[in-house]
């Protein structure tokens, strides 16, 4: 099993021990060229894999305990899931023999891991081993990307086989869309009085940010990123308009209302939080989708020109074909609309801007003024993982980027993976400083994450943004009451009586962290932190009213 592993490249494995994975640890010390990344809980071990595989492009191996360890991580492996994150999870089992005596742990691990892996299987024999894990490699990367499950039980790892060890088949994706294709959507493009771009994760999957951004250049689309574990669009770009709204089926409404032709590339169309009556899309819009992922294509509203090909590829034929045949009117008119779209941005900013402006100097510190000082403090070529939650439309107006791959997110919808993910996106790009936003009661759900850190020497700098609340809940049952909230109580939304220390949480998993209730002491937490080539947390205490709706 270990020969397998180097034989696919793997040098981490993220994991969280027991017993029916001894003989797997046991072999470990004979193979000093895996490093075991210990966490002390399996949903951390989960999302600290998920941030590798995210930040390094390949599959992360991540060993879990049988029934109630698998159980531990479906949360994170649920993000992991839904954001197709390559992880290839490896759980041990019982012998095969006894199993009619119940012992104490069992349970059907194939059928639990099944909702949420492309491919679950348990080994039968010594043999099938080396085979499953390629299958298992091959599958995880292959699109759509995802997380696969393999159990091996603890008679088979004592089992000894003759195999031959050889790395996985890696499917070449580099499929070119089909010209005729590629000439009627240049056309459309070009045509188009108001076109939107959405992306998501097929784009930085596939290489092709650089041909995002011609693209959007070249037509003068505004560009929306979708639901995705990394934004796949500079968001300092002026043709950059945020995120889409994947909460208010209005607010979405809202974002696409104006656009004639719609272009969704490397994204499912589209992931919401709640369903929605008819379509996001105003009437008479046409929908365009590039993945290769055909399952996700037509999925829930009509396109008119589906493409099954590498978002890259069909980019960059796009532009090709765009810049051999657009006339000089047509470059002007998309001047014209790169101009509009970089003034609603602007607009879009500014009003950001008078919020946080209105609430400069209050005490508690307001997100927005938090997110500045961040922004004028940090190293650097930082990398921003971001689970901010409700300050999150403040970190995208001053936490912005010329390049891509700088900024991560947590998209898959279970709260923490803010803790653990930006550890594994360190191991993956040691060269980078990583900083770490997470709202208080996100961070609550993975916190011994920090003694991983410590433990492994990983120098990273989460700042938790302190609300003392679950300020998402209170703004959700704002939205649910409508006029009915007045008078009314938020039960149970509030990290109060007592209110959680996170300074003496971080000391006792072994990392240093301050607590800043003035906002002129941010900028010197975070340079202290980053500056440190050691783990460090920086508690800042901000504003949790919602009554008055500030963003």
């Amino acid at each position: 099993m270990l020969e397998q592993l180097l034989a696919e490249g793997v040098r981490y494995i993220f994991g969280n021990p027991g017993t029916t994975e001894q003989a797997f640890m046991d072999a470990l010390q004979d193979y000093p060229q895996l490093e075991y990344i210990l966490a002390l809980h399996e949903g951390v071990a989960t999302g600290i894999a998920d941030g590798y595989a995210r930040a390094s492009g390949r599959p992360a191996f991540l060993q879990l305990h049988i029934t109630p360890g698998l159980g531990n991580a479906l949360g994170m492996l649920y993000n992991s899931y839904r954001t197709h994150t390559p992880l290839v999870v490896y759980a041990g089992q019982h012998p095969q023999k006894g199993g009619s005596q119940e012992p104490i742990l069992a349970g059907d691990v194939v059928r639990l891991a099944e909702p949420l892996t492309k491919w679950a299987v348990e080994a039968q024999d010594a043999y099938e081993v080396p085979i499953l894990l390629r299958r298992a490699f091959k599958l995880a990367m292959e699109p759509p990307r995802g997380p696969v499950f393999v159990s091996v039980p603890t008679n088979v790892m004592d089992e000894e086989a003759d195999v031959v060890i050889t790395p996985s088949t890696r499917v070449d994706t580099r499929a070119r869309p089909d010209p005729a294709a590629v000439e009627r959507i240049a056309e459309l493009l070009l045509d188009a009085r108001s076109p939107v771009i959405i992306c998501g994760d097929g784009v930085a999957d596939s290489g092709g940010q650089a041909e995002l951004i011609q693209l959007a250049e070249t037509v003068g689309a505004r560009v929306h990123a979708a639901f995705s574990a990394e934004l796949p669009f500079p968001s300092r770009h002026p043709l950059y308009a945020g995120l889409l709204n994947v909460v208010s089926a209005a607010g979405l409404k809202g974002q696409l209302s104006s656009a004639d032709v719609v272009l969704a590339v490397g994204t499912p169309v589209l992931p919401l939080l709640f369903p929605i009556e008819g379509s996001p899309f105003a009437d008479g819009a046409r929908l365009i989708h590039i993945d290769l992922d055909s399952s996700e294509i037509g999925k829930n509203w009509p396109v008119e020109i589906g493409l099954l090909a590498n978002p890259r590829l069909a980019m960059a034929d796009i532009v090709a074909r765009l810049k051999s045949t657009v006339t000089q009117e047509q470059r002007g008119a998309a001047r014209d609309k790169a101009k509009a779209v970089e003034t609603m941005s602007g607009q879009m900013m500014q009003v950001l801007e008078n919020a946080a402006r209105s609430r400069w100097d209050a005490t508690p510190i307001s997100a927005g003024r938090m997110m500045s000082e961040i922004a004028d403090a940090m190293l650097p070529d930082t990398i921003i993982f971001d689970e901010a939650v409700t300050a999150g439309g403040y970190l995208m107006r001053y936490l912005r980027f010329a390049e891509t791959g700088a900024h991560y997110r947590a998209a898959g919808g279970g709260l923490g993976p803010g803790m653990p993910n930006p550890i594994g996106i360190k191991l993956a790009r040691p060269d980078r400083p990583v900083l770490s936003v997470s709202g208080d009661g996100a961070a609550l759900y993975t916190i011994q994450a920090l003694w991983t850190a410590a433990h492994h020497k990983i120098p990273l700098t989460w700042v938790i943004a302190n609300n003392s609340a679950y300020r998402i809940l209170k703004l959700n049952m704002l939205e649910y009451l409508g006029e009915g909230a007045a008078g009314r109580q938020f039960v149970e939304m509030d990290l109060t009586q007592p209110a959680v220390d996170f300074r003496s949480l971080a000391a006792g998993f072994g990392v240093k962290g301050v607590r800043v209730d003035q906002a002129d002491d941010i900028g010197d937490a975070i340079r202290e932190a980053q500056n440190a080539n050691e783990p460090r947390l920086v508690d800042v205490a901000i504003e949790g009213d919602v009554r008055s709706r500030w963003l």
